[in-house]
């Protein structure tokens, strides 16, 4: 699979996650899910448009790069103070929960990564054409 096809399927996967999650947290109480996740609906439309409608563009990577670092923040964010076994474990839907939170921050530390390499290549493509490489 060529890389920027495995970011791209690997963001959307990721949005998909994120948008499970903000519905967990508004179905658990933790957001109150008021026009407040209008932001949460914006963040999930920039990210998609990184996603999609910036292939192969440095603004783009950028975008996909701060989504996958900022979904791995979730994971750490719900295992401050109690654990989270303890606080959704027994709750119908909690394991999906637990499980969309942790595959929301494997994907976006995964789609960081690949972003990070897709901005390195970027950069060294254009130093080639540039004739300094």
């Amino acid at each position: 699979m060529k890389h920027n096809t495995a970011l791209i399927v690997l963001s959307l996967l990721n949005a998909l996650f994120f948008g499970l999650h903000l519905t967990g947290d508004i179905v658990f109480g933790i957001e109150e899910g008021g026009r407040e996740i209008l932001v949460g609906v914006l963040i999930l439309a920039v990210y998609l448009y990184g996603a999609v409608g910036l292939p192969e563009r440095l603004a783009g990577y950028v975008v996909l790069l701060l989504g996958g670092l900022a979904s791995a923040a979730p994971p750490v964010v719900h295992t401050m103070g109690r654990p989270l076994g303890e606080r959704f474990a027994q709750l119908p839907g909690g394991f999906f929960f637990i499980w969309t939170l942790l595959t929301m921050g494997a994907t976006g530390l995964v789609a960081f990564v690949l972003s990070v390499q897709a901005i390195w290549s970027l950069r060294q493509r254009r130093r080639a054409l540039s004739g300094r490489g």
